[in-house]
């Protein structure tokens, strides 16, 4: 059943991906390229629900490090916000050294002024 369930919600997150980028074309390769490595790599530390949060792995952080968060923010829309949760991407960014700006938006979430990331 559990496996069935992560399946689902792989299946999803792709298909919500894939929705994402069809619906609003990526402009650059890199930013369809960092959309697909993090859904792939980090898929586990930021799906629902919000707690408890897990500290990404350093496989996740090193995709978070290199990729455009400013064009993959630009393209999160109202559908993947439904099978991912932002609390988890603002902390899973934070814990991989590329905190998002306070105050700043990724999607439709603002990014709180206060990040507890304990």
């Amino acid at each position: 059943m559990a496996r069935s369930l992560a399946y689902c919600f792989a299946l999803s997150l792709t298909l919500a991906l894939l929705l994402t980028l069809t619906v609003h074309p990526v402009t650059s390769e890199e930013c369809s390229n960092d959309m697909s490595k993090l859904s792939t790599k980090c898929r586990q530390y930021v799906k629902y629900p919000a707690n408890p949060k897990i500290d990404p792995s350093k496989e996740c952080c090193d995709v978070v490090q290199k990729s455009n968060i400013k064009c993959v923010c630009g393209h999160v829309t109202k559908e993947v916000e439904k099978v991912i949760s932002m609390e988890k991407v603002v902390y899973v960014a934070a814990k991989c050294g590329r905190p998002l700006a306070k105050g700043s938006k990724c999607g439709s979430y603002q990014i709180p002024k206060a990040i507890n990331l304990v």
